[in-house]
């Protein structure tokens, strides 16, 4: 990264100071480049984006550290580990409140067979993603765990039948220039 200025004053709803930071060409090479391969070693990866290692070290420390590299994780196929089952969950709460709606994404985030959720705008409040073994785990997770929760309005389920795109790739095209990010994360 080439430079970061001063933190701002602004905070984001969260209470995180948000802070500037400047990407650029070079920046946005390693990115991409991680994001292909995060095995690279860091002298192939100094190789492919034109610098020094001791320079490519020093900026994928600063990405990391900024928490624009939020980690380094091995992409595992669910259906060679027996979890064929994907459902697509979609949540509405009774009441909005922000102790209820902060009680539910508490509660959720504790459940392993969700993997992704997204509190959004719309007809729903949340969309969760869950990954189970068969149908039984399934029906057991609706109606022992997430019906447990206090304050769900209604749920209603989609099942994947195939995974078109399932892509773990953030799009940086545009990306380059000066941008904000959370302090802390």
């Amino acid at each position: 990264m080439t430079d970061r200025s001063d933190t701002r004053s602004a905070q984001n709803g969260s209470g995180r100071r948000r802070q500037k930071v400047r990407f650029d060409a070079i920046d946005l090479a390693i990115l991409t480049q991680l994001q292909t391969d995060s095995k690279i070693t860091n002298a192939t990866l100094a190789r492919r984006v034109g610098i020094s290692p001791p320079s490519t070290l020093e900026r994928v420390k600063k990405l990391e550290s900024a928490g624009i590299i939020r980690g380094y994780v091995a992409l595992l196929e669910p259906t060679e580990l027996d979890k064929s089952i994907c459902a697509i969950v979609h949540v509405t709460l009774r009441e909005h409140g922000e102790r209820r709606l902060e009680a539910f994404k508490t509660s959720i985030a504790q459940f392993a067979e969700v993997q992704a959720a997204w509190h959004t705008a719309g007809e729903e409040d949340f969309i969760l993603k869950v990954l189970v073994t068969d149908m039984e785990q399934y029906e057991s997770f609706v109606v022992h765990r997430l019906s447990a929760i206090p304050n769900i309005g209604r749920v209603r389920t989609s099942f994947c039948l195939s995974a078109i795109k399932d892509e773990t790739v953030v799009p940086l095209d545009g990306v380059a220039g000066e941008h904000d990010h959370d302090e802390g994360k």
